[in-house]
């Protein structure tokens, strides 16, 4: 069961429940496993005039919640924020931040920019791969976790760098990835 949540959009508070797929607050609408064409009755005094904007941030607190954009919501999303669903998708499909399946319970993340490429990190995505029993863009069968390539974590001056969870780590070499990966109790490497 997901927590409802909040921040703060264009200066105005929002909070959403996930978890009953419902977005109530500034926007004064509801997403509801409803047609698209009743979500914006179901809540008195709604309205469609959002402001310009609001679908990345709307995004990234889906994803932060959930660790994913689930497709099934990007109607609802799209009716909301008085968008087509054209549009919520292109955004969802450029931006290669946003996950459409669930991640493993813990992400790492190999920059595969061109710096971190120069200095090691297509040989260290492969390591990684190896160690940890999956290819980039996929998850582990045990769903413990997920392995992403990603194009610039910004530590070009200290590359290869990697990301797991939420820490940056910078000048890793294979021989830093299995001490990485062997601090961390969740991560069983195969030997």
């Amino acid at each position: 069961m997901h927590r409802p949540f909040g921040f703060i959009l264009h200066g105005r508070p929002f909070i959403a429940n996930i978890a009953g797929s419902k977005f109530i607050g500034a926007f004064s609408t509801a997403l509801v496993q409803a047609p698209a064409a009743s979500i914006m009755s179901n809540v008195p005094g709604s309205t469609h005039e959002v402001a310009a904007g609001e679908l990345l941030p709307m995004l990234h607190a889906i994803q932060d919640e959930l660790g994913y954009v689930p497709p099934d919501r990007v109607p609802a999303i799209a009716a909301a924020l008085n968008l087509s669903r054209a549009e919520v998708h292109g955004v969802l499909s450029y931006y290669h931040f946003f996950r459409d399946q669930a991640p493993g319970r813990h992400v790492v993340q190999v920059c595969r920019a061109e710096a971190c490429q120069a200095c090691g990190g297509d040989e260290l995505l492969a390591h990684v791969e190896r160690r940890l029993g999956c290819k980039a863009g996929t998850t582990r069968s045990d769903g413990a976790v997920t392995v992403e390539d990603v194009y610039c974590l910004g530590l070009c001056a200290s590359a290869p760098a990697i990301q797991v969870g939420e820490r940056l780590h910078a000048r890793v070499s294979a021989e830093r990835f299995d001490r990485i990966a062997q601090a961390l109790e969740w991560l069983e490497l195969p030997r």
